[in-house]
């Protein structure tokens, strides 16, 4: 019985041993090939999205080209179908998901996600002038939201069971700026969306008559993982750390947001 034990102790120190050596590899691995690839969505502004250019750019964009060159790799930003995102990461053909991904626990339980490093909230957005200016007043309306986002989920959440209950429809959308446009044609009552890029895409649309109306849930954005690549990850947090601490960080932030929006813990 005591061999069986040894045994076994010692194949889970080798399992162990190994899981490490796994998780210390995956900076290495970056390094080695020479490159970080960043899954987004490439209609999410402002944190990353396709310019007129047709140039993927954006918050989450300069913040990763940043890391990656501290990591002494290129940066490059990959496109995928958002709401198959994790199927992405774990096949191997992204690195990580960085493209305002909302820290959720089917997410840390699914990915290796970072710490928050910028705070955002999930609003309802209106027309001005339509009567909407509750939850309640949504009764018998439609909503839009994007395909995948944590709005759907909050939607779909146990909390807003009732609020979802109450509404006549709810339409699903590939990007945000569609439904917008279509709530500004009438063709749906109001959109569930993150406030930072409704107010970007609001700007753009030149209009002043899409308003807030209430706000459903906090909404903290993190970077997600592989569940082996943890190294990978505690380093990329360290570098944001560091950036937090040397001001570069802040500087990214400002040039989008004004000013220094950014949760992350400095070093």
């Amino acid at each position: 019985m005591k061999k069986v034990i040894a045994l076994v102790l010692v194949l889970l120190m080798g399992l162990s041993a190994w899981a490490m050596a796994q998780e210390d590899n995956s900076v290495a691995a970056i390094q080695e090939k020479g490159t970080f690839v960043l899954g987004l969505d490439d209609s999410f502004p402002p944190m990353g999205y396709r310019d007129e250019n047709n140039e993927i750019v954006g918050f989450d964009i300069d913040v990763a080209r940043e890391v990656a060159n501290r990591l002494g790799v290129e940066l490059v930003a990959q496109p995928i179908d958002w709401a198959s995102k994790e199927l992405e990461l774990e096949s191997g053909n992204i690195d990580c998901i960085w493209n305002g991904m909302s820290i959720t626990p089917e997410r840390e339980e699914s990915m290796a996600m970072t710490f928050p490093y910028l705070n955002n909230q999930i609003i309802l957005y209106a027309l001005k002038d339509s009567g909407i200016d509750s939850l309640e007043a949504m009764a018998g309306k439609s909503v839009a939201v994007q395909s995948g986002s944590f709005a759907e989920e909050v939607l779909q959440s146990e909390e807003y069971a009732d609020f979802n209950a109450s509404l006549s429809e709810v339409l699903s959308y590939d990007e945000y700026l569609t439904a917008l446009m279509d709530l500004q044609a009438g063709g749906v009552d109001a959109v569930l969306i993150d406030q930072v890029v409704a107010e970007f895409r609001i700007a753009g649309m030149g209009t002043d008559q899409i308003v807030p109306v209430v706000s459903l849930a906090d909404d903290n954005y993190g970077i997600g993982f592989r569940k082996g690549d943890v190294a990978l990850r505690d380093k990329v947090e360290r570098i944001l750390s560091e950036m937090k601490s040397d001001g570069a960080l802040g500087e990214i932030s400002t040039q989008w947001f004004g000013s220094d929006i950014t949760t992350v813990p400095a070093a």
